[in-house]
């Protein structure tokens, strides 16, 4: 394997419990109800597994809440993590090691903006090779571009790569891109992303990194 590509927000960082929480709370302040339930989260999860865009346009419509209180709900977060990081998932840095142990690269693909990226990676301690950041130009996922970019950059070929993502866009846009993709899920969320490899943990991907896997 040459390299493996890396989605960075909820699949190399764990940031969703911190972003649904933040929209969730904004949803029980928007609507006057009482202090965050399991419920709650859940039914946020059920959505920010999509995409975070998607969460607040359908939360905003669901509890008649302004997109605009959802949207600086999540924006919030972001402030948060300057202070306090998102931990690493667990099994990532054993992935990245192995990864760079087998010679191969550790790749992102991300919707962040590049700062953001680069800080959050640096307050987590964790090195990768290189990254694509979709404000700086490529359309989001699951357009293939940010995918193919790295593939060009790195003259890699698309049958000895793997790309680990926790959102259908992500191994969509690997598909597209002649990449093998793999759906890091959350354990009662389900997600439609048919013909991908499916994954509850992060070590789950060692067994794939074997040479002529």
């Amino acid at each position: 394997m040459q390299a493996l590509i890396w989605d960075l927000g909820g699949t190399l960082l764990d940031t969703y419990p911190v972003v649904d929480r933040a929209l969730a709370e904004a949803v029980r302040a928007g609507t006057g109800g009482d202090r965050v339930g399991d419920a709650d989260l859940h039914e946020v999860a059920l959505l920010t597994r999509v995409s975070s865009g998607h969460a607040i346009e359908t939360l905003a419509r669901r509890h008649g809440i302004p997109e605009e209180d959802l949207r600086s709900a999540y924006e919030s977060t972001k402030q948060t993590w300057r202070q306090d990081p998102p931990p690493v998932t667990p099994g990532a840095e054993e992935v990245v090691a192995a990864v760079r142990t087998a010679g191969g690269l550790n790749l992102v693909s991300t919707h962040r903006d590049r700062a953001s990226a680069t800080q959050l990676l640096e307050e987590v301690g964790l090195e990768v090779d290189d990254m694509v950041c979709a404000p700086d130009g490529y359309p989001r996922k699951p357009d293939p571009a940010m995918v193919l970019e790295l593939l060009r950059r790195h003259r890699l070929d698309p049958g000895r790569v793997l790309a680990v993502g926790d959102r259908p866009g992500d191994v969509g846009a690997a598909a597209a891109a002649g990449v093998r993709g793999v759906l890091l899920e959350t354990p009662g969320v389900p997600l439609d992303a048919p013909g991908a490899r499916r994954i509850t943990a992060l070590s789950e991907l060692l067994p794939m990194l074997a040479p002529g896997r």
